[in-house]
């Protein structure tokens, strides 16, 4: 398989994969957690995800949870493996531009694959424990910013990439 086509397989499949965990996660919004997932990724306390983990379990939501954060396991690596062949392809142009947003998408790729994963395992170690932990927590709400930032810059970069290619190759 090319370069190209296993960027553009990794890239679109990780982004029908984000659909799927968002799929997934949907039954996490409670009205004791109104921020679903994210509440859990946010909590930055043992209690806090106590109390997260609490409510989903009360609703019977547990398994629910679990196969969100192992569909978000999966969907960081291709997610990311895909950014980061974008980034290599994209790096090839003749065009300076071009070049240039390669190159951030492979560096946010990278950042996105490092910081997302630290942040769900903490979290799915947290789930699997049924108990907060007041370091993974704290690793999970620290590394999310970064994760957030890092994931918009490699989506915005990819596809900016892809306008700018496809512009140069028509001569325009």
């Amino acid at each position: 398989m090319t370069l190209r086509r296993a960027f553009l397989w990794t890239f679109w499949g990780g982004l029908v994969l984000f659909a799927v965990v968002i799929a997934l996660s949907l039954p996490l919004v409670l009205t004791a957690v109104p921020g679903g997932i994210g509440e859990h990724q946010a909590a930055g306390t043992a209690a806090e995800v106590d109390r997260i983990q609490a409510a989903w379990a009360a609703a019977g939501l547990y398994g629910q949870a679990r196969n969100a954060m192992i569909g978000d396991l999966v969907f960081i690596g291709v997610f990311a493996t895909g950014c980061m062949l974008g980034g290599i392809w994209f790096m090839r142009s003749p065009v300076q531009r071009v070049r240039l947003l390669g190159v951030s998408a492979l560096v946010a790729g990278l950042a996105f694959l490092i910081t997302d994963y630290a942040e769900t395992i903490c979290q799915f170690i947290q789930l699997t424990q049924g108990r907060g932990d007041d370091t993974l927590a704290g690793i999970a709400a620290t590394v999310r910013p970064t994760k957030m930032a890092a994931w918009i810059v490699g989506f915005l970069a990819i596809l900016l990439a892809m306008m700018l290619d496809r512009k140069s190759r028509r001569g325009a």
